[in-house]
């Protein structure tokens, strides 16, 4: 696939390395030489010094052959403008960008993904803060979980969590849970880490504390499996501080102080001032999150959950290990540097969240072949999780009319669920795949997800085998 990126900042940076190791044709385009010999130093993909709105630019690109253009500027009316112009110079199939701001998020009528009218033409918009705040919403909904996503449109959500010793199903062989379960509350484990090594989830496979365990469930049996996972009983978080009042903090508050006790810490005096007039009932505090003092003046140790969004890596990872300290339950920071993710794993900081892999997991559905509804990394970065259409017939396919067990998966694969008819079958070996079905499967190794998705294509377009 020929793609163009516009913008060389995190999220561009991040889409480039991970689109130029699927071998698409990648080229970036900024107007900061640095970023991009330092991005071409790293990954083999070409790059255009310029403006990303200016046609020129964007025909020395090379927007003629592009099948996808993703505008990732930190500019909204730069990406808005760069999508336009691909539409009128080239009709570029696939047009794709990043918008923050709220005056254009709140007007979707503005936007034609289908381009069926005069609306600007731009098929997906992707802001980041806003997949971030809905993430963490996510995340508490579901107290304990390291990592939660929805599939079949919230049908069937993998759930990521890990295994405490003294908890239920601790100790307890893959097969056995049912017998622990409460009668309805059906789940697929498609995955364990256990130090960090992939455990294939046979049914003789023994759940052991530390286990990193990932299943599908239906919504409702979630928490139900959730407690059986750990060894005391979770509450809701009900006193939640956020660090940082900017796009994601503030939204996150506005989400959360319906339900919640809410408190924002924010450095910046005027913008602590503007968001304490715009929320209803969180209390806004001036002063540096960092600061031991003020932590301990606002009853840090009463706080159930810390979460820290500020801009700064550094200061979410320094505020987020001290609130821990000082008593907090549960911490999930922002840290988009992918070595700073790696170093603080498992150490204070519950869950580290990375906004570049947040947003690549939006669009990476994208990069499928196949009718592939929603992929999704994990594991910050090293699996998949994938929805797939089943389209074809018999004749056609070589996966409908055939057993789950009949069909040659890889071994690092595993079959979670099938929704039909909008109805969830979780997988066994005597499942039949049917024509238009959506299988979620889990890929313990993401680089081979081009020959999985491929076994979902008409024999007549596979090139794998």
């Amino acid at each position: 696939m020929n793609i163009i990126i516009l913008g060389a900042g995190q999220v561009g940076s991040s889409l480039a390395e991970l689109l130029a190791k699927e071998n698409n044709d990648v080229t970036v385009v900024d107007l900061d030489r640095t970023h991009l010999q330092r991005l071409q130093d790293r990954i083999d993909i070409r790059t255009v010094n310029g403006h990303a709105s200016n046609p020129d630019i964007l025909n020395q690109a090379g927007l003629e052959e592009a099948d996808m253009l993703i505008a990732a500027t930190q500019v909204d009316d730069t990406n808005i403008v760069a999508c336009q112009l691909a539409h009128i110079m080239h009709k570029t199939p696939t047009k794709i960008a990043r918008v923050r701001s709220s005056s254009y998020l709140d007007h979707p009528e503005l936007f034609d993904r289908n381009l069926n009218t005069n609306a600007i033409p731009i098929n997906v918009l992707i802001s980041p803060e806003s997949l971030v705040k809905d993430y963490i919403l996510q995340l508490i909904s579901y107290p304990g979980s390291l990592q939660v996503v929805d599939f079949a449109e919230g049908r069937v959500r993998l759930v990521a969590m890990r295994a405490y010793s003294g908890g239920l199903l601790v100790g307890k062989k893959i097969r056995e849970i049912k017998h622990y379960l409460p009668e309805g509350a059906q789940n697929r484990v498609v995955a364990i880490y256990r130090r960090d090594e992939v455990v294939i989830p046979t049914g003789n496979v023994t759940i052991q504390v530390g286990d990193e365990v990932f299943f599908l469930a239906e919504p409702d049996s979630i928490p139900l499996i959730v407690q059986e996972l750990r060894r005391d009983k979770l509450r809701p978080s009900r006193n939640i501080m956020i660090a940082g009042g900017g796009n994601i903090g503030f939204n996150l508050a506005r989400e959360l102080e319906k339900q919640h006790q809410v408190k924002i810490v924010d450095h910046n005096v005027t913008q602590a001032r503007q968001i304490s007039e715009s929320l209803e009932n969180t209390i806004v505090i001036n002063g540096d999150v960092s600061d031991r003092n003020l932590l301990l003046e606002e009853n840090i140790d009463e706080i159930d959950l810390f979460v820290a969004v500020t801009n700064s890596d550094e200061a979410n990872i320094i505020s987020g290990m001290m609130a821990k300290k000082l008593g907090v339950r549960r911490v999930i920071a922002l840290v988009n540097n992918q070595s700073y993710v790696d170093l603080i794993h498992l150490n204070s900081i519950d869950v580290a969240l990375s906004a570049d892999q947040i947003t690549t997991s939006r669009l990476l559905h994208y990069m499928r072949q196949a009718d592939t509804v929603k992929a999704f990394t994990l594991r910050r970065g090293a699996a998949e999780a994938m929805e797939i259409i089943v389209h074809g017939s018999e004749n056609s396919s070589d996966l409908i009319g055939r057993k789950i067990s009949e069909i040659r998966w890889p071994m690092d694969i595993t079959i979670g669920c099938i929704i039909r008819d909008n109805e969830v079958k979780f997988a066994h070996r005597d499942l039949t795949i049917e024509a238009e079905d959506h299988v979620i499967l889990f890929l313990n190794d993401r680089t081979r997800a081009a020959e999985v998705t491929e076994r979902f294509l008409p024999r007549e377009k596979k090139t794998l085998f």
